[in-house]
């Protein structure tokens, strides 16, 4: 069993042998920090001590097993809200006391890029993932399960929060990246012309707060000439140049470093855009790429015990001194 409260989504499921998923139950949070504009800590904390008892009761029960069918408890212990992070991770250690079983703290974005494996049984290393969510985006390379090499990363702005900035400046709402990318689809890409930020020769470094401070001063300028924007050209404009970045500087580091497989992980892996544009450069590269359906890309449980499992396999075991730990880095 694991369980994930490192946000807004209270998540407990159920998985056998790393791939099988019995159970994934999700309570989301979107409406209760819609009318803020994004998520408030403490109501996040708040609803996770009301839904994740409930939550093991259920997902016990699609699993069809009780406690004394589980054969380990994980958890997430970070990166994320600590307080939301407390949650879960108080909950993984009592159920692992009382039933005598082994704990795993699991770090937040190692399950995004697990989320892969639940669907996929031929991933060959080496693998280069391209890690894309609200608080992170990297470029790394795995050698091997647990094994993490570092290429380049965000310097400012992670890709989700770029969107969700550039979604709120527009009016489009909490959560943003998903409405602007419902939008974009109605634009023209080429309306705007927005930055490339590609960080220097050889860089796998990522930045955004450029192309996001070009969409707010589009917007400003817009406003103060009277001029009505088209929130479609503008979205798909700005999405447009984000992506392709993200994409090009993928592949680059795949044929750089060799590597046939490329993987798409965390919640901005859902973006239209990028798996239609990622597919299409690794069709013309003759590069293999997966990324998880729709369900496992934003946050869940199941990705997390999907991690856990290939821990679990090696003989690692936290104690139950874990604690939460907010800015955990995996690489």
């Amino acid at each position: 069993m694991a369980i994930e409260t490192s946000c807004d989504e209270t998540a407990v499921a159920v998985v056998r042998e790393g791939r099988e998923v019995l159970s994934n139950v999700i309570s989301s949070q979107i409406s209760l920090h819609r009318k803020y504009g994004g998520v408030v800590p403490e109501l996040a904390s708040r609803h996770h001590l009301e839904q994740v008892n409930r939550l093991v009761d259920l997902a016990l029960n699609e699993a069809g097993t009780g406690f004394d069918g589980l054969d380990a408890i994980a958890v997430t212990y970070g990166p994320g809200l600590v307080g939301a992070l407390l949650v879960g991770v108080s909950t993984a250690k009592a159920l692992a006391y009382s039933l005598k079983l082994p704990l795993l703290g699991v770090n937040h974005i190692e399950g995004h890029i697990y989320a892969n494996w639940l669907v996929n049984s031929n991933l060959t290393f080496p693998i280069l993932c391209l890690v894309v969510s609200g608080g992170h985006t990297a470029l790394v390379k795995m050698s091997g399960h647990g094994q993490y090499e570092l290429l380049g990363q965000t310097q400012d702005d992670a890709v989700g929060e770029a969107f969700d900035k550039v979604a709120r400046a527009m009016g489009l709402g909490y959560p943003g990246g998903p409405v602007l990318d419902k939008l974009a689809r109605e634009g023209n890409p080429t309306a705007c012309d927005f930055p490339r930020a590609w960080l220097g020769e050889g860089s796998y470094d990522f930045s955004f707060s450029g192309v996001k401070t070009a969409v707010l001063n589009n917007l400003n300028h817009s406003a103060q000439l009277g001029q009505e924007i088209n929130k479609a050209d503008m979205a798909a404009s700005f999405q447009a140049s984000v992506v392709e970045v993200l994409v090009e500087k993928a592949i680059r580091a795949s044929k750089e470093y060799g590597i046939g497989q490329i993987l798409l992980a965390g919640g901005v892996a859902a973006n239209s855009c990028l798996r239609e544009q990622l597919a299409r450069r690794c069709d013309e590269e003759g590069k293999k790429l997966a990324f998880p359906p729709l369900e496992y890309c934003t946050d869940n449980a199941a990705m997390i015990a999907c991690a856990a499992y290939y821990r679990f396999q090696k003989g690692e075991r936290s104690d139950l001194y874990l604690n939460a730990v907010p800015n955990l880095r995996l690489f």
